[in-house]
C-alpha cells in the first residue's frame, strides 16, 4: 500500500505520491515548534489531515488520498513526535494544546474553513476540534474510531484484545511485575518516564509493538522492532495522553458534545475486524451523529493501509471534491 497507485477520479485507487510545495516550522508557545507541510494545489479544496497515536507523526503515505489537482494538503506533526520539536516531550503537550495548534495552523496557512481529516486518535482530535470550532470545519472524514472513553482504554490495555492474540498479550505483560497487571497504563508510564534512557526505550518497544502488531487484518503474529527514537516518542505521547484521560473532563465527553456538531457533515469508515479500536464506537457515534454517513469494511481491520479502508478514504474524498460548490470551499 505504500507503492503509488494509477489516478482514478472513480474509483479507489491511491494518487501518486506528491512532494510538498512548502515544508516549514510553525512556533506553537510553550517551546514546542510543529513541523507542517503543504501539497496539491494551493487554490484546492484545504483539508487537513490529523495522524494517529498520540505520537505517530504524518507519513509522504498520507499525501496519496487527496487528488493533487483538486486538494489543498496540510499535514503535521503533533507535538512531540516526528519532527516536531522538542522530541518526545509531554510538557505543556495535551489534547487543548493540539486544539489550539490547530486553529494557529489554519490561520498560517490562510484557510477559512477546511475538511478534517483523522483516523484512530487522528478521529479522536478531529472531533474535539470541530466541537471547538464548528465554523470552521465543512466536513469530517474519520477513520479508525476511537473516542477515550475508559471503556476503550481496558479493552485494550485491560486484556480484551488480548483475549484474541493472547500470546502477544502475554509478552506486552510479562515484562511487568504481576501486581500491576491490574493497571498497565500506569505501570508502563513508571518505566516510560524512569528517566533511565536504556529502560524506557525498551518499554517504548514493548508497548508501540503490542499496538502495531494487532493494527493489521493481515497480521500473522509477528511483531515489529520499531527505531528506538520513533518509539520513545511514540510510546511516552500516548500512555500521557491516556493515563490522563486524553485531557478530558469526562470519558464521554466527544459523546455528549456530539450536539455542537450535529449540523456538520461527516464520513465515518470502519473496519469490522478492528482490535484496536472496536466497531461498536464507531456505530454508537454514528447513531448520535444525525449528518454522518457510516461506511463498516468488511474484511479489514484498523490500519489505514487496509485496502479496503484506503479505497473507500480515496472515494470519500473524489467524491467531495465533485461537491466543492455545496461545501463552500
Amino acid at each position: 500500500m505504500d507503492k503509488a497507485a494509477g489516478k482514478n477520479s472513480a474509483g479507489g485507487d491511491l494518487y501518486p505520491r506528491v512532494e510538498p510545495f512548502a515544508r516549514r516550522m510553525l512556533d506553537v508557545g510553550d517551546g514546542h515548534q510543529i513541523y507542517y507541510e503543504q501539497c496539491g494545489n494551493p487554490d484546492g479544496m484545504p483539508v487537513v489531515v490529523l495522524h494517529g497515536g498520540p505520537g505517530g507523526g504524518c507519513s509522504p503515505v498520507m499525501r496519496q488520498f487527496f487528488d493533487p489537482e483538486k486538494y489543498h494538503v496540510i499535514l503535521f506533526d503533533q507535538r512531540g513526535c516526528g519532527r516536531s520539536r522538542p522530541h518526545a516531550s509531554v510538557k505543556d503537550n495535551t489534547t487543548w494544546h493540539l486544539v489550539a495548534d490547530i486553529e494557529k495552523l489554519r490561520e498560517t496557512v490562510g484557510v477559512d474553513r477546511w475538511i478534517v481529516f483523522g483516523g484512530s486518535w487522528g478521529a479522536t482530535l478531529a472531533l474535539i476540534y470541530a466541537q471547538a470550532h464548528p465554523s470552521r470545519t465543512a466536513w469530517l472524514v474519520l477513520r479508525g474510531i476511537f473516542l477515550a472513553t475508559q471503556g476503550e482504554l481496558d479493552w485494550f490495555y485491560g486484556g480484551g484484545a488480548g483475549q484474541f492474540w493472547p500470546d502477544l498479550w502475554q509478552r506486552f505483560t510479562d515484562i511487568v511485575p504481576k501486581d500491576e497487571h491490574h493497571d498497565l497504563i500506569s505501570a508502563y508510564n513508571k518505566r516510560l518516564f524512569s528517566g533511565d534512557r536504556t529502560e524506557e526505550v525498551a518499554y517504548a518497544k514493548a508497548w508501540a509493538s503490542w499496538e502495531n502488531a494487532l493494527a493489521s487484518i493481515e497480521n500473522n503474529g509477528a511483531t515489529m522492532d520499531s527505531p528506538a527514537e520513533y518509539a520513545r516518542a511514540f510510546s511516552r505521547l500516548e500512555n500521557h495522553y491516556f493515563i490522563n484521560g486524553a485531557f478530558l473532563d469526562d470519558s464521554q465527553q466527544i459523546l455528549q458534545n456530539m450536539v455542537k456538531i450535529a449540523h456538520v457533515p461527516g464520513t465515518i469508515v470502519q473496519g469490522r475486524h478492528d482490535m484496536i479500536c472496536p466497531p461498536h464506537m464507531a456505530w454508537k457515534l454514528h447513531k448520535s451523529w444525525p449528518t454522518s454517513e457510516f461506511r463498516m469494511i468488511p474484511k479489514a481491520g484498523h490500519a489505514l493501509s487496509e485496502p479496503g479502508i484506503a479505497s473507500e478514504l480515496v472515494r470519500t474524498m473524489n467524491k467531495l471534491a465533485r461537491q466543492r460548490s455545496t461545501l463552500g470551499l
